[in-house]
């Protein structure tokens, strides 16, 4: 690790150098075993080569492209904003830079208007979109529960009898979806011994500790998850909600979840590239953040529902189903997690809801994943950053100003 503090263009991959060379240099090389792939600055290469890291299936693409029209615009660069902390003038082109963007791009009424790669992300790089992952899976849910397959009512532990003895058990469908399940389950990514960190180690997702003796699958690790609280009464953010319905999924369905995207989502909405997925040592993908898709098929899923479902000339996810996550979840429950960056704000069905925004809607991955939706500025924005920080609490002062400030740009024409 260099001992200077690194910005976006310090840390690009390309000057660092990583994995470049016939064969690299020792110095230059980045290993799984030394969780290079989820550190900065090496995570800045890694995001973009995950399959060289970790065990991954296919969301297989199939029939024809959704071809997406372009018009570019060169005035949007130098749109400005305040942030959010200090008020400080931004504009556009420094938020990239700010945000440690990979690859950004902008629609407007279902025509690419600005579209950027920086790295070594390109247009036919798959990207990893960790929790972005989570509304793809929601969807998918939401869909089963429109289509009367699925009760939001009925409790997990009759869902999946495996998860009867553990605090999942009388947890509604609906609590899951929209995370307001009482569990003892942390979601603080700087302690090795949270929640998340001992599902990481289930999953594999880096190195397990000498003489590691817990769960090695997320079949065997979710049913260990104890409860906290009372189910309904506030929204926590919590991963291992996703992993449970993402089992739910595949289980309702008959098949894993990666073929489910591939047949309901991927093929009939024409995306342009497979997309990869992370798995454990099962072969279960990692529901709650193990999608690698490409730039443009990401936008071609926001804007598939910011069009009420319709993408590619056909009617791929229910209006009902967009418009059930679409109307939000509880903004009480989700007032007491005290996001200050969200205001008036909920969860429905893994989908951040920020009605102050135009109406948005947005799904929202560590390190600066995001699909971002603003129906009232016929706007979609994806990108795929590697930020240092995790959490979104650290883009969030720059992003939704600069999405906010681009919709009102384009709404004006």
């Amino acid at each position: 690790m260099p001992d200077k503090i690194l910005g976006a263009h310090t840390s690009d991959p390309t000057v660092m150098g990583w994995m470049e060379g016939l064969p690299p240099p020792p110095e230059k090389r980045l290993a799984w075993a030394r969780a290079d792939h989820m550190r900065f600055p090496t995570h800045r290469y890694a995001y973009s080569h995950m399959r060289e890291f970790l065990p991954t299936v296919r969301v297989g693409r199939g029939g024809p492209v959704w071809e997406l029209p372009t018009a570019p615009r060169g005035d949007l660069d130098g749109i400005s904003f305040k942030t959010l902390t200090d008020g400080r003038e931004m504009t556009w082109a420094e938020s990239l830079a700010a945000n440690f963007t990979d690859a950004i791009l902008v629609l407007h009424k279902g025509a690419i208007v600005y579209e950027r790669y920086f790295g070594v992300t390109r247009q036919d790089t798959p990207h990893i979109a960790f929790s972005v992952t989570k509304s793809f899976v929601g969807t998918l849910a939401e869909m089963l529960v429109v289509e009367g397959r699925l009760d939001p009512a009925a409790p997990m532990g009759d869902l999946i009898p495996e998860l009867r003895g553990s605090g999942f058990a009388d947890a509604t469908l609906r609590q899951v979806m929209d995370m307001t399940t009482g569990l003892d389950f942390s979601e603080e990514y700087t302690d090795p011994t949270s929640g998340i960190g001992a599902m990481s180690n289930a999953l594999g997702l880096t190195p397990r500790a000498p003489g590691y003796s817990g769960a090695t699958d997320v079949y065997a690790f979710l049913p260990t998850i104890a409860k906290a609280g009372e189910h309904g009464e506030r929204f926590t953010y919590r991963t291992c909600n996703t992993e449970v319905l993402g089992w739910l999924v595949a289980r309702t369905e008959g098949k894993r979840i990666e073929r489910v995207l591939s047949e309901r989502i991927w093929q009939p909405l024409g995306m342009e590239q497979d997309a990869d997925f992370l798995i454990d040592s099962t072969g279960m993908p990692f529901a709650g953040g193990g999608l690698n898709p490409v730039i443009r098929d990401m936008a071609r899923f926001g804007e598939m529902m910011r069009c009420d479902g319709a993408g590619n000339g056909a009617q791929i996810v229910s209006g009902a189903a967009v418009e059930s996550i679409r109307g939000g979840g509880s903004k009480e429950a989700f007032a007491k997690a005290g996001y200050v960056f969200l205001p008036d704000s909920s969860y429905r069905s893994q989908w951040w809801i920020i009605p102050g925004n135009h109406g948005a809607f947005s799904a929202r991955g560590i390190h600066g994943q995001v699909i971002y939706v603003d129906p009232a500025a016929e706007m979609t924005i994806a990108r795929f950053a590697s930020h240092p920080v995790a959490a979104n609490s650290a883009l969030d002062p720059t992003s939704l100003p600069a999405y906010r400030a681009m919709a009102e740009h384009l709404m004006r024409g």
